[in-house]
């Protein structure tokens, strides 16, 4: 919670960039109000999901919010049937969701779902105390693990990875926050996650105690993208985390979406506003430094909101027909 507040302090310091032109745009069909859907506290998207919030608040005269939920697969189900009004997604589960193979709702397929702009990549890690000599996926097996909340892309892809290596834990689900104290208690013996780094919850519990911090060994990796292509291969920096070395591991793209039914003005301002302001969305949390116009061709696949396509047009960023959600 110390890291969400600090992004919050920094973030209202930064927040006095109105622009021009969300004062001439027609409001009429806003909301006065509307949620953003994140995932468990002590991840990074409840805290890039609360900054965000905070940023349309303070900047577009929308009363946004965030909210604690399941993660990706629970935001994109959230976002389609108009209960939240943007969902921060990773775009594997974004992709079960609107081909109608969501583990929440399956069948059905996710059709209003529209991309506003990239977030960050999310890369896969492992923690353990190391006491319990668990520093590589291997020595998972039989142990008690964590993969995070149910309905998150940690608890959708952590099994898979962990079947493509022919290893079997007793999986359990909890938020980050509450499995790093599992963790650090000796509840659970390792705590597999998800998020863009730093993980909070893993830098708080490194700092606290002596631990290892690990995703995949080359092999492990290769196993991995050849079984399953939505992820792409990540290294993650030394001393990312305290006294901790870097290594590889696997990632997947995050992105804003909203509902095909958002005002088209309300995503216009909403896009412009966080890719023209990367500075204050990096105060929110660091993995924000992804967060740029460029990044747009991440997404392959989900068309993107008319609003964000008219901000992407103006910016020269090419958005290929079949995505543009017309």
């Amino acid at each position: 919670m110390q890291a969400y507040r600090i992004a919050l302090m920094a973030t209202a310091a930064l927040l006095t960039i109105q622009p021009a032109a969300a004062q001439e745009t027609d409001r009429s069909d806003w909301p006065s109000s509307m949620t953003v859907g994140t995932a468990s506290q002590g991840g990074t998207y409840f805290i890039y999901g609360t900054g965000l919030a905070a940023l349309i608040s303070q900047n577009l005269g929308v009363n946004a919010s965030a909210e604690v939920t399941g993660g990706p697969v629970q935001n994109a189900t959230l976002v389609e049937t108009g209960d939240h009004q943007i969902g921060l997604l990773t775009m594997g589960p974004a992709f079960e969701a609107w081909s109608g193979n969501s583990e929440l709702a399956p069948g059905v397929e996710h059709k209003k779902l529209r991309a506003l702009f990239p977030m960050y990549q999310t890369p896969f890690e492992a923690v353990a105390l190391q006491s319990s000599g668990i520093d590589d996926v291997t020595k998972m097996d039989g142990m008690r693990v964590s993969v995070g909340p149910a309905g998150g892309t940690a608890a959708t892809y952590w099994p898979r990875f962990f079947e493509a290596l022919g290893v079997s834990p007793n999986v359990s689900y909890s938020g980050a926050s509450d499995a790093t104290g599992q963790v650090k208690d000796g509840l659970i013996d390792a705590f597999s996650f998800a998020a863009g780094v730093p993980i909070s919850a893993f830098s708080q519990i490194a700092a606290e105690n002596p631990v290892n911090i690990f995703g995949f060994t080359d092999e492990q990796r290769n196993t991995i993208l050849e079984a399953m292509p939505e992820v792409s291969a990540y290294d993650i920096p030394a001393d990312m985390y305290p006294g901790i070395e870097g290594h590889g591991t696997v990632a997947m793209w995050n992105f804003a979406t909203a509902s095909e039914d958002m005002s088209e003005s309300l995503a216009y301002e909403i896009t412009k506003l966080v890719m023209e302001n990367n500075e204050a969305m990096v105060q929110i949390h660091a993995a924000a430094a992804e967060t740029l116009p460029e990044n747009a061709d991440k997404n392959t696949f989900l068309p993107y909101h008319p609003g964000a396509v008219r901000y992407f047009d103006e910016a020269g960023i090419e958005i290929p027909a079949e995505l543009r959600g017309e």
